[in-house]
């Protein structure tokens, strides 16, 4: 399994154009994307939402806190959207130690809320964890002793009673109603081969579970089977990181074989080489090796055998006779 991050755009998307298939329910979700290339007229044609609603706009590059780090604007309407991106696109910002610059951000509508849940999915070697809690949002790690886990063997159902100690504390009138939400999305997570997800924080709209900040990751080996399901999905870069020209070349010749064919520059100035063994390019490259050391010791032997005749022209032509 590869898990492979992907934007929180693909994240809604998916989760969009899925539940109802897994549920029957609409989750109505909206969101857009914007990069240096988009223009904001032919935005607003394709999403007229944006221009009737207030919005929340905030950079999707693969990194979190962005609401402690001053990144997020909040009840904005179109036009303040734009010069909230027009002023940080492209600009180097560094979080959590590594810089980079923001090329790509989200917009959504702006939801007023009072209560924050937060939803966690991690695939795991033997099945899934799923942790829960009533007091999600930025103050979620200052709150972990809040947080609830159960854990999904493989090849089991998440039923109401394994889910249960998640909800037991929930208020009775919206129980029913995350118990459901949450067996909802854990069937998403397996159908789509997600390897994380998390929702933090997710709220409620009129009785109904709304996801406002969302994460995920993606087994990128299941491709094959998800192609369809996935639609035009992305896997980014890690914020901060730029390949090389040499990277580059290589990444283009993974995306057109079956093989795997990785290729990281931990130090440009290096001197050793790390290989990771998986079966794809780590052992063609020890094969190629190995061929080439030995074409290099057949060399050096019949170096020493040619010399060894030259200085006894007597013994046999092809073989070094002892003295």
């Amino acid at each position: 399994m590869a898990r492979k991050k992907i934007r929180e755009y693909d994240s809604k998307r998916l989760l969009k154009e899925h539940f109802k298939r897994l549920s029957g329910r609409d989750l109505p979700i909206k969101s857009a994307q914007i990069t240096e290339s988009t223009d904001f007229n032919q935005l607003v044609e394709e999403e007229p939402w944006l221009s009737s609603q207030k919005l929340v706009v905030k950079p999707d590059m693969l990194f979190g806190k962005r609401g402690k780090s001053g990144l997020v604007g909040l009840n904005l309407d179109f036009a303040q959207v734009i010069a909230f991106v027009k002023e940080r696109l492209g600009k180097e910002v560094e979080m959590s130690g590594c810089k980079g610059p923001v090329t790509t951000f989200i917009v959504e509508p702006f939801i007023p809320h009072n209560e924050e849940f937060y939803l966690n999915i991690v695939s795991e070697r033997l099945g899934c964890s799923i942790s829960f809690s009533e007091c999600g949002g930025i103050e979620i790690e200052e709150n972990w002793d809040k947080v609830k886990t159960i854990f999904v063997p493989t090849g089991l159902l998440l039923t109401s009673e394994t889910c249960a100690p998640l909800v037991a504390t929930l208020p009775l009138e919206i129980k029913g109603e995350i118990e459901e939400f949450i067996k909802v999305i854990f069937n998403l997570f397996q159908d789509l081969d997600f390897t994380f997800l998390e929702m933090n924080p997710f709220t409620l709209v009129d009785g109904k579970p709304y996801p406002l900040d969302m994460r995920g990751e993606l087994d990128d080996t299941a491709a094959f089977k998800n192609f369809k399901k996935w639609g035009n999905i992305e896997f980014p870069m890690p914020f901060g990181r730029v390949m090389s020209a040499t990277e580059s070349y290589i990444h283009g010749l993974d995306e057109k074989t079956s093989a795997s064919l990785k290729f990281t520059v931990l130090n440009p100035k290096g001197r050793i080489w790390t290989m990771v063994a998986g079966g794809g390019a780590s052992v063609i490259y020890a094969d190629t090796v190995g061929y080439f050391l030995l074409e290099i010791l057949v060399l050096l032997l019949s170096s020493e055998i040619m010399q060894n005749t030259v200085e006894h022209p007597t013994k046999r032509k092809y073989c070094s006779m002892p003295e």
